[in-house]
């Protein structure tokens, strides 16, 4: 059974138990999507809202936007899934069975795609918020700095996962140019979700 078609307590169920799988990844992913679909709702409770037809029709491509997020990031709970189980048998295997070390590297980068995959999107996400926190009416842009907190949660939660896998990378020169990407983009974006968290919080709380 695919995860993102279960009952959402039998989800949490799951993420509960021993199995490998979902894990924080997995989790990471559904907490961004989670974030990408409030904002929006914000977009589509305003739009109707607004007389000027051009604004209205940037407010409906940015909530497109944001549902097809929101849609993408519930597959990754699935994709990271998929792309951990292979390292988890790999794992298994003796330290000196042919070809381990090989296995291994494939398995290592697969496992990092996912995430690294995730974080991308919740760094769209939290772009995303920042739009819903400007243009959004004021009786749901909380919703958008919600979005943008389980964004930056997300985020953080997927370098998490990248990371652990390039530790253990052989190739130093592939694990390096991956961790720079993961560390400029979590500089910049926790940054922009915390802009948009505060600027509404400081304006209706």
């Amino acid at each position: 059974m695919e995860f993102r078609s279960m009952p959402l307590s039998q989800f949490c169920d799951s993420l509960a138990s021993k199995e490998a799988v979902p894990g924080g990844g997995g989790a990471s992913a559904l907490a961004g999507a989670l974030g990408a679909a409030l904002g929006a709702m914000v977009g589509n409770l305003t739009v109707g809202r607004l007389k000027d037809a051009e604004a209205r029709e940037e407010l409906l491509l940015l909530t497109e936007k944001a549902q097809a997020l929101s849609r993408k990031l519930i597959k990754l709970v699935d994709g990271d899934a998929a792309a951990f189980e292979p390292l988890s048998r790999a794992y298994s295997l003796p330290k000196d069975a042919p070809g381990r070390d090989d296995l291994m590297e494939a398995c290592l980068r697969r496992a990092a795609d996912a995430p690294l995959e995730i974080l991308r999107c919740c760094c769209e996400g939290i772009e995303l918020m920042e739009a819903f926190a400007e243009k959004g009416s004021a009786l749901a842009v909380s919703d958008a700095a919600t979005g943008a907190v389980l964004c930056w949660g997300a985020l953080y939660g997927a370098a998490m996962n990248v990371k652990v896998n390039t530790k253990l990378m052989r190739r130093r020169d592939y694990a390096d140019t991956i961790n720079r990407e993961v560390d400029g983009r979590v500089e910049e974006y926790w940054k922009r979700a915390e802009s948009v968290y505060e600027s509404v919080y400081r304006k209706y709380c």
